[in-house]
């Protein structure tokens, strides 16, 4: 997943409220729970329609160029993101269908991209094995360290669902070090992740 394609769907996702979202399949409208497929070719994140959607329940219906991203997450424990080197407090994780894994660092401005030494993302999938079925490009493994109060959480979740976190700071950050909205928001959105996917 590159930082374009990330761009690109955020830009989307800024635009909703100004206009009528339509499938990248059959350009009908969608509501506002629509699901997303991943393009391949195009490597971005399209909006799909419930018939779209049924089409691409098949994994091999999108002939390798779509697939599907899943509605479903799950809380994930006894990690710690300093086995990864992680330098920020909130990251997300994306497997390339090569088998490299990208660690994104949400801004601001979008994301920051770093690749994780293969090494070290094969010895925190032995002791994970929910990370070694991670599936390429779909899903994600998003890492919250929580506020000095407390919070930190880990889940395995939709890589819509990062997508939506990066254009929720884009919205609600302000000055250099982003206001009390922004940080208000965060823990709201992983609050909705737990009433969404489930809480362990």
């Amino acid at each position: 997943m590159t930082t374009s394609a990330l761009q690109r769907a955020i830009r989307r996702a800024g635009q909703r409220a100004a206009s009528v979202e339509r499938c990248g399949m059959c350009a009908g409208p969608v509501g506002p729970e629509h699901r997303h497929v991943w393009d391949e070719q195009d490597g971005e994140l399209v909006c799909a329609c419930m018939p779209c959607s049924l089409l691409f329940e098949r994994e091999t219906a999108g002939g390798g160029r779509y697939q599907l991203v899943s509605t479903q997450g799950r809380r994930l424990t006894g990690l710690s993101a300093d086995e990864l080197g992680v330098p920020v407090g909130l990251v997300f994780f994306v497997k390339q269908r090569d088998g490299r894994v990208l660690a994104h660092y949400p801004s601001p401005l979008g994301t920051t991209e770093s690749e994780i030494d293969a090494g070290t993302w094969r010895a925190v999938e032995a002791r994970t094995p929910a990370l070694a079925e991670l599936k390429p490009r779909v899903e994600a493994f998003l890492v919250w360290t929580g506020t000095p109060a407390g919070g930190g959480q880990q889940w395995l979740v939709p890589v819509d669902d990062c997508f939506r976190l990066i254009a929720l700071i884009r919205q609600n950050w302000t000055g250099m070090s982003g206001g009390s909205a922004v940080w208000r928001a965060i823990p709201q959105f992983f609050d909705d992740l737990g009433r969404r996917h489930g809480r362990p």
